[in-house]
């Protein structure tokens, strides 16, 4: 994805102005910490009794605590319990361990301070300065321009880029930081972001992003299976996948859902992997696109540009963290399903690739 792909993105261009023009949206954030905009949520979540919070959050301390033996010998019970949702007051230590980045960080606890202190390749730099106002404008973390947390956002995506010389910057990372920013402490969302741009998603940010492309065929291939009518309609519009899926996983949905149903999803994600992502993306293409028959469908998005606008644009209802979570479990799919699908389509780019080395 090229930077002015992103770049162009009205919504955060707009709200990024409007806090820096110094008006005021609200005087008070909400629980998440925003101060407005889409992701502004006034109205405090209804949440379980104190009791069973309690007894949660004194589950998820036990595991932490026995983490090795859990992930080694009962690794379907953090499964469901990351299902479940993380209780916030575990949940960033949770996310160190899922991702290993406590490993990583225990492994090297200076290099992070290195890192910084170091100058970076003048093009990223320059590239990741212009990036920083566009991250989250209304959340109070970043309203401030060249604030604590605009530079703390600087500070991790520069390390990265001196770290991993192969990749560099991507636009698409600065959301994943920030993101992670908003969580816990710079240094643990820099090898936070490390696991996942070097282990998670591993190719998805190198020039060329095949691994993506793949993923998108693959993301294609799972379609038929679970929404046949939606598959045909994208298939006889010539949608390609890299069209609607490039945002939603280069950022892990960080741009796209509900800041309480982003904390689910990455609940998931850093337990499970990459094919969360490939769910919460069916739940999507099955939904927005739903219609109770193909003529329907045909009617609501007759061409290209209705049917892409479904997808930027989902109903609010099927965004919501419970009903996302229900429905991605409702899918009916097998990890043989995932492999089995992943094995075609690799299989298929490689065969495409010889055969293209071939005629030259």
């Amino acid at each position: 994805m090229s930077n002015s792909d992103l770049e162009n993105d009205d919504c955060y261009s707009e709200a990024s102005s409007v806090l820096n023009n110094g008006s005021v949206v609200s005087t008070v954030p909400d629980r998440h910490g925003f101060l407005g905009g889409s992701q502004y949520s006034p109205e405090p979540k209804r949440l379980s009794s104190p009791a069973v919070i309690l007894k949660r959050e004194q589950k998820w301390l036990h595991m932490l605590q026995n983490w090795e033996k859990c992930m080694s010998q009962n690794y379907k019970k953090v499964r469901e319990r990351c299902r479940k949702g993380i209780p916030p007051s575990v949940r960033q230590r949770a996310w160190l361990y899922l991702c290993g980045a406590k490993l990583l960080m225990d492994q090297h606890p200076t290099l992070y301070t290195e890192l910084c202190a170091r100058p970076g390749d003048p093009r990223w730099v320059d590239d990741i300065r212009k990036d920083l106002h566009r991250q989250f404008p209304y959340h109070e973390m970043f309203v401030e321009q060249e604030g604590h947390g605009q530079k703390d956002l600087f500070n991790v995506l520069k390390a990265y880029s001196i770290l991993n010389v192969n990749v560099g910057y991507c636009q698409a990372q600065a959301p994943l930081a920030a993101f992670l920013l908003t969580r816990m402490p710079a240094q643990e969302a820099f090898w936070c972001l490390v696991s996942i741009c070097d282990n998670y998603l591993a190719g998805y940010y190198s020039q060329g992003m095949e691994t993506l492309q793949i993923d998108g065929d693959i993301l294609f291939g799972l379609l038929k299976k679970v929404a046949r009518d939606v598959y045909k309609h994208l298939k006889k519009q010539k949608i390609e996948p890299i069209l609607y899926m490039t945002e939603w996983f280069l950022c892990v949905f960080t741009r796209t859902l509900p800041w309480a149903t982003i904390l689910r999803v990455w609940d998931m994600f850093l337990c499970e992997g990459v094919k969360i992502l490939f769910k919460v993306a069916l739940v999507l293409l099955k939904l927005c696109l739903n219609t109770k028959s193909t003529p329907a469908l045909k009617k609501k998005c007759p061409t290209m540009y209705e049917t892409l606008e479904a997808l930027r644009n989902p109903p609010l209802h099927i965004l919501e963290e419970d009903f996302m979570v229900r429905e991605m479990f409702r899918l009916k799919l097998t990890d043989e399903d995932f492999e089995t699908e992943h094995h075609r389509q690799a299989s298929r780019h490689r065969a495409n690739q010889q055969a293209s080395a071939a005629s030259r």
